[in-house]
């Protein structure tokens, strides 16, 4: 009886703060009738149309929750309210060249708050003059010049471990969740130098439910995954700063190199004003660039060997411009001709952004991709053990069941 009250006293409780909470964020709603908004709605208070888009990603196909609402409103551009947040939804390659031409005229850089809140200060998160030279000082780290220097050789021997030790022997496996591991052992490799299997298994289980409730309404009670999140960053963030503290004595007594990785890069680099960045936001750097590049080539990978293991022949969803079938016909059709000749029409194929927001790590991201497959097609080849397999959105493309295959090692002469 007793525990019986204390649960209803609970969920009376949390409705009260809900209820507030709505109250709250009603009243506190500026008065946009007088402004020129495009169409559309802004759903249930706080929630918004959030269900709808969660409920579009688990099926599968989260490019219906922006198609239903162009062909409703007969514009490719409408508004709406996702996790908590007021926003416009621009579509379209007239859309896309508009963000990526006008970063800090007509546009500024925006997270959900979730992602800022967990995240903290950091390149991601900062704008104007601050932003720029962190991304400078990032640069260098993820540029092509870095790769003939300083990742290439690592990048391969990393690959070829990992297929050693998580592939070599297995008959069968499942992918998504093999990669994961890899583009987290890679990054806490080239970023840190961290090569304590123990230390990087114990980082990427906390990750893993930080990437929980990243993208998440940011309700901070236990049960929700912004919750969990928000535990698991602290102590991401107490680790990462103990790496960093080491760091630093480690380059005082110069046992470490200025130049071994971009912790040491970031350690004894200032910007352009002479300061030096805080321990703090190096840590919230490093944890932006974990997460920035790993759930992407995680699911890249994972996709592109769906596809292969689908089209066989051919071995060698960033946004709804890229389904438009009025420009790329037959969109869900795997045909990397499309990509002959010109390409497609300017802007209407931007899988890494483009402008000032171009992502950072795209060419590291390739090179990352190309020299895992390059060494996994040298090795094996596979087949789908769940054909069809459904493939949810959480929020980026995860196959439901980690895609399972059927391993076949090639025959060596």
């Amino acid at each position: 009886m007793a525990t019986d009250l204390i649960i209803t006293a609970f969920f009376i409780a949390l409705i009260l703060v809900i209820l507030t909470i709505i109250l709250f964020k009603t009243k506190a709603k500026p008065q946009l009738k007088d402004l020129n908004l495009p169409p559309g709605s802004y759903g249930w208070p706080i929630l918004g149309e959030t269900i709808e888009f969660i409920r579009t990603r688990n099926d599968g196909s989260p490019e219906k929750f922006i198609g239903d609402r162009m062909k409703k409103y007969n514009t490719q551009i409408f508004k709406t309210s996702l996790l908590g947040e007021s926003i416009a939804v621009l579509c379209g390659p007239t859309g896309n060249k508009l963000l990526f031409s006008n970063e800090n005229k007509l546009v500024t850089v925006w997270w959900p708050a979730s992602v800022r809140k967990l995240l903290g200060t950091c390149l991601a998160t900062t704008e104007g003059i601050q932003g720029m030279q962190m991304r400078k000082m990032v640069s260098y780290f993820v540029s092509p010049d870095a790769f003939t220097k300083l990742y290439i050789k690592t990048m391969d021997i990393v690959s070829q471990q990992h297929i050693t030790t998580h592939w070599q022997g297995k008959d069968e496996l499942k992918v998504f969740p093999a990669i994961k591991l890899y583009t987290f052992e890679l990054a806490c490799r080239l970023f840190m130098s961290i090569e304590d299997p123990a230390q990087i298994k114990m980082l990427a289980a906390l990750f893993n439910v930080f990437l929980g409730g990243i993208i998440s309404i940011p309700f901070d009670f236990p049960g929700t995954k912004f919750y969990k999140a928000k535990r698991a960053t602290a102590d991401i963030k107490k680790e990462l700063g103990r790496i960093v503290r080491q760091r630093k004595k480690d380059l005082e007594q110069k046992i470490a190199l200025p130049s071994q990785d971009l912790l040491s890069h970031l350690l004894v680099s200032p910007d352009e004003n002479g300061k030096f960045m805080s321990e703090s936001v190096i840590v919230n750097n490093i944890l932006l660039l974990l997460f920035a590049g790993h759930d992407t080539s995680s699911c890249a990978i994972t996709m592109l060997m769906k596809t292969l293991a689908e089209h066989p022949q051919f071995y060698w969803n960033a946004l709804v411009t890229h389904t438009d079938s009025s420009l790329f016909p037959d969109d869900t059709k795997f045909d990397p001709s499309r990509f002959d000749g010109a390409g497609p029409i300017p802007y209407s194929f931007v899988p890494f952004g483009g402008g000032p927001r171009m992502c950072l790590g795209k060419e590291f991201a390739r090179l990352e991709i190309l020299t895992f497959l390059h060494n996994i097609i040298r090795r094996f080849r596979w087949n789908l053990l769940i054909p069809g397999e459904k493939i949810k959105c959480d929020p980026i493309p995860t196959p439901e069941k980690g895609l399972p295959i059927h391993l076949r090692p090639h025959i060596k002469a």
